[in-house]
This record gives structure tokens, sequence and C-alpha cells, in this order.
């Protein structure tokens, strides 16, 4: 009966012990928070003179300026935040005129005051209409200081409510060395940098209308005609706008963008150069763009960041025993030589045991385009023994 008694006890024992519950597997990440893309830093064809900034979107973290990023004229560049606040306003669809403009003796007679003061118009005649889409055009492409004076009129009821509206968008988008004096950037008083100019070209050209105007070549207008583009590259190497400036106190400037196709990835190139005076003005601030829009695009690559069997993390469970973790397959980004990207790992709820090549947690790189992997068991981690088990019944 003793016997049989202390049988069935370490047979009970046992079975206790082989179904005591263990602690889950302990994951500990090996991988480092960031990684860099492996190379130097790109060589970009910044200009010589004046200030300039240029981002990739598309490829997170891509931007870089020049150091000398002290407000400056910007000249019409200015009229890129009267289109966006006049299109944030009244928008336009594709296809629609939007509202009418009429031309009134006053405008014509300001028209001849402006020509006067050898600022840059379009010609007008009292009675004239101009749809919104047309007063854009001649705003954005030949840069007519007077269609500026008409919208902001039309938008705020005077162009020192319209300005007073510019600066508080200014402020709003985080445009803090930016000063608006004029719809029209006449004013050598209008003054910005080109990290700010680039900020505000950033969320313009999400505005769809915007984006198609300034992409345009020519348009046909009642009174002046046909009127062309100041923007030179606009339809040459992928260039798609954005706008102009030059006079002598900002010299020569350009909001640029440029289309690029990266690994069958499509991107974009959005910059700006200011104080541009080596030879004519836009034809300076052209160059110093199309190099610094050229050397960007250039300087993106599809990267491998973190190879297939990278080690991620480690899983160890409560007896000691322990595998690695890596990743199922290769985690590529867009970007540049250098360029820092976040890793993240998020592990699976697990048991106390896990099979060579089970998952154990999914591994992301936060980039624009963000890239996942499984992260693999390498060996069979088979749980705690039975020895841990009886140590750890009591």
């Amino acid at each position: 009966m003793t016997a049989l008694a202390l049988l069935v006890l370490i047979v009970a024992v046992g079975w206790r012990a082989s179904t005591e519950s263990a602690p889950p597997l302990r994951l500990s990440r090996t991988v480092a928070a960031y990684v860099r893309l492996p190379g130097g830093p790109p060589r970009l064809a910044w200009p010589r003179e004046g200030q300039a900034a240029v981002e990739v979107q598309g490829v997170s973290g891509a931007f870089a300026s020049t150091p000398a990023q002290a407000p400056v004229p910007i000249a019409s560049v200015a009229k890129v935040m009267t289109a966006y606040l006049t299109l944030l306003e009244h928008p336009l669809g594709a296809g629609q005129r939007g509202f009418e403009l009429t031309i009134t003796p006053m405008e014509v007679a300001e028209q001849g005051r402006r020509v006067a003061l050898d600022q840059s118009t379009i010609p007008v005649r009292s009675g004239e209409r101009l749809s919104e889409r047309q007063a854009l055009q001649a705003l954005l492409l030949p840069s007519a200081n007077n269609v500026a004076a008409l919208l902001a009129r039309y938008d705020a009821g005077s162009i020192p409510a319209f300005v007073a509206r510019m600066n508080a968008t200014a402020r709003r988008l985080g445009m803090r060395a930016t000063t608006y004096t004029d719809p029209s950037g006449f004013e050598a008083s209008t003054v910005s940098t080109a990290a700010d100019q680039l900020a505000l070209a950033r969320v313009a050209m999400r505005v769809r209308a915007f984006a198609a105007l300034v992409d345009e070549s020519s348009a046909v207008l009642p009174v002046a005609g046909r009127v062309l583009n100041y923007n030179g590259l606009v339809g040459e190497d992928g260039y798609v706008g954005v706008k102009t400036g030059s006079d002598s106190a900002a010299g020569g400037c350009l909001v640029f963008a440029r289309r690029a196709l990266v690994a069958g990835r499509r991107l974009i190139v959005l910059g700006v150069v200011l104080g541009q005076r080596a030879g004519g003005l836009v034809e300076s601030a052209l160059a110093s763009a199309q190099r610094l829009g050229d050397s960007a695009a250039a300087a993106v690559r599809l990267f491998t960041a973190l190879p297939a069997g990278t080690r991620v993390l480690d899983a160890r469970d409560a007896d000691g025993q322990h595998t690695a973790g890596v990743t199922a397959g290769a985690l590529r980004a867009l970007g540049w030589g250098g360029l820092a990207l976040r890793v993240s790992v998020s592990p699976r709820r697990l048991g106390s045991r896990a099979r060579a090549g089970e998952r154990l947690a999914a591994v992301t790189l936060d980039a624009a385009q963000p890239a996942y992997s499984a992260a693999l068991a390498v060996r069979t981690v088979s749980g705690p023994s039975l020895g841990w088990r009886l140590r750890h019944l009591l």
C-alpha cells in the first residue's frame, strides 16, 4: 500500500510538473533603433551664392539646405503664397474657371503706373473679364504684379487685409523667417528664406489646381493674348514648376519641382534657390536650380538597409535556452548615403517555446514607403526542462 501510494505520488508530481505553466519567451531587441543607409552623404550641386534648400518627396528625411538661411527679398516668389491663398478660399476643380474679375478704369490706370515703375504686368482693358483660372495663369506664368493686386482685393477686400492673411498663413506653416508686405513681392521688404519657401511649396504643390497651373508653359488671356511661363525649365527633363522671381534687390530666385523615377518609383524633387546674380537674373536662377535639382535626383537610390538574415532580437526561455530572430527578407528603402531610418520591432504574443522558422516579430523600416519583414527563429527553443518545472512547483 505504501509503495502504491508512493507510485501514485510520483506519477502525480510528474504529471503536475509536465503541465506546470511556464513564463513566455523573453524577447530582447538586438538591432539598433536607427540604421544608416550605406555610403557617404550626397554631393549636391549647391549654388555658389545666395541660399538654397532641397528635398526629395517620397524619401524620409531627404532634406538639406545651405547654412546661410537669413531672410532676404524674394521678389515674385511671393506670388506662390498669393496663389495658394486664392485657391484655398476659392478651390478650382479640373476644367473649372472659378470666379470672374471685371477690369475697371482704375485698374487700367494702375497697370500703367506699374509699367512706369518697371514692374512685371499684363496689359488689361476696361470691361475685360478674367476668370479665376486666367488670373492665376497671369499671376504665375508671366508674373503679373497688377493681377496679384486684383486677386488680393477680390479675396480680402483690400491689399493690407490680404497681406495680413499671407503673414498669418506663414506663421501657421512655421515660416518664422518670412514677412510679406505686398502680394506680388515687388517690395524689397517682402523677405523670406529658401527653407521657408520650401515649406510653402510643399503644401502648395499638394493643391492639384496649383500644381497644374505652374506646369503650364503658356496660356492665352483675353487682352494680353498668349503669355509664356518665365520658368523655362517647365517641360524639360521632368521639371514641372514652380515660380520665378527676379529684381535688383532679390537677384534671381526660383522655386522648382522636378519629377524623378528611381527604382520604378515616382518621386518629386522640390527646391528653392534665392539670390542668384551670375549673369541674367532669371537665367542664373534657372541654371542653379537645374544643377541642384538634377544632383538631388541623381543622389537617390534604392538601398538595402537591413539584409536578409539580420539578427534583430534574441528569444530566451525561463531555463536559459535561446535563439536569435533574424529578418526573413531584406528591408530596402529609397534614400541617399548616410540617411538614418528608424527600425521598429513588434513582437508577437508567444508561449514558452518556439520552433525553428517560427515568426517571432514584425520588423518595420520606417521610411516614406515603409518596408516590412518577419523576424524568424533560427532554431527551436523547446521550453523549460522537467527539472526546471520540478524546481518551480512550489
